[in-house]
């Protein structure tokens, strides 16, 4: 039996992702927020930051209206009735960092609350503070 491709072990494992992940960086109480929404909005929104991580876009993921560059990323997913979000940056090459993870309440049209856009643009400057801590 040959070696797998793609540097991949027989049980599946890639120690190139290891290598390659972008450590989350959370700002204010994105991870609280998310870990108190559904198991299964928590799957889908870790799964879509692991793609983050590792350089990949998920399909639910857009660019957020508003802010100017593809950079900064919204994740949407829509649960019994309640609409989540998760908002994100890539902008940074040393980590992804996790902006504003909410339930949209408004139930006029899809845009987003100002309360939560003000939220997300605090927390961009915040992000924007760190990252240039860390590359200096």
């Amino acid at each position: 039996m040959g070696r797998p491709a793609n540097n991949l072990c027989p049980n599946g494992y890639n120690g190139q992702v290891k290598r390659d992940l972008r450590p989350l960086r959370w700002i204010g109480s994105a991870k609280k927020d998310l870990l108190a929404m559904p198991d299964e909005v928590q799957q889908v929104f870790g799964f879509a930051l692991f793609n983050a991580q590792i350089g990949l876009l998920h399909p639910l993921a857009k660019p957020l209206k508003g802010f100017g560059s593809a950079g900064i990323l919204e994740l949407e997913e829509d649960w019994r009735g309640s609409a989540y979000r998760a908002v994100y940056t890539v902008r940074f090459a040393h980590a992804v960092y996790v902006l504003h993870c909410f339930q949209k309440k408004s139930k006029r049209g899809i845009a987003t609350p100002k309360q939560e856009l003000e939220v997300m643009r605090e927390r961009l400057r915040q992000a924007e503070a760190r990252a240039k801590e860390v590359e200096g």
